[in-house]
């Protein structure tokens, strides 16, 4: 699957289903790939892959397209510097904080791929929390802050898979058939869209706080993401007017209330 990245959220615009399990190839990359970077082609495009698409292969064939890319790559990968010998990335020495930068280096040992750029990172623990495993980052940009703000992005595919699934439309519960199940994708992937588009405008008229309670105390973050508003907010609306003429009945069944409804 391909998505497109707005706002920390992924917006799902290409997929195919590989009858088969374990790791795509280059090839069935290469063909998710292809319709949206000719869709896009007036944008400048940053392609962000995790350890599914770490191969040194497409990240030669994003070059030769000239893509800007930042491939997550996994632990065994072989690199070599100037003047050493090739040697896996788990060698290098690393613990929270570090951070470093390796330019213009060979990623494994298969001859024809170019030099590249490598990025090492382990984020310090931070509020007790503690990320279990280093980010080694393959890329062809410039720097370190660079590619580490352009992979950060990649979060939002997490938050994109939560709303298909347990946060949302409970796409893994469809047990539906291949074409079925591209189909729903396709429904799935325009429901989401108006849903957050749905809690964006209700957040831009300010009426969230009818709808959720925004934010929790001690912490900064929002509580809810436009998604959660725009999906569940229509419910909350639709209860509302209902609700009003329920209170109002209610009231006007005890009499010493029934001044406040004629009043009102």
């Amino acid at each position: 699957m391909v998505s497109v990245i707005y706002q920390k959220r992924a917006w799902p615009i290409y997929w195919c289903l590989l009858g088969k399990d374990g790791s795509s190839n280059l090839e069935e990359q290469q063909k998710v790939l292809r319709p949206v970077i000719r869709l896009l082609k007036k944008y400048k495009l940053e392609i962000i892959g995790d350890r599914e698409f770490h191969s040194v292969e497409l990240a030669h064939w994003l070059q030769k397209q000239n893509m800007s890319f930042v491939l997550r790559q996994k632990k065994d990968t072989t690199f070599q510097e100037k003047r050493q010998k090739f040697q896996p990335l788990s060698n290098i020495e690393i613990y929270p904080g570090v951070r470093q930068f390796y330019t213009n280096i060979k990623v494994t040992q298969k001859r024809g791929f170019g030099r590249f750029n490598l990025g090492v990172y382990w984020k310090r623990k931070y509020k007790g929390k503690q990320e279990k495993d280093a980010w080694y980052l393959l890329t062809n940009l410039p720097d370190l802050n660079t590619a580490l703000k352009t992979y950060a992005q990649r979060f939002g595919i997490e938050a994109m898979f939560k709303d298909c699934k347990t946060g949302g439309y409970n796409l893994e519960s469809s047990q539906a058939s291949p074409d079925r199940l591209v189909r729903l994708i396709f429904l799935i992937a325009l429901a989401m869209t108006s849903a957050w588009l749905q809690g964006q405008k209700i957040k831009l008229q300010r009426q969230q706080s009818y709808v959720c309670r925004s934010q929790e105390r001690g912490k900064i973050q929002k509580r809810h993401s436009n998604f959660w508003i725009g999906l569940y907010g229509f419910n909350w609306i639709v209860a509302w007017h209902g609700c009003q003429a329920w209170v109002e009945e209610l009231v006007g069944s005890i009499r010493n209330k029934q001044h406040i409804i004629s009043e009102v």
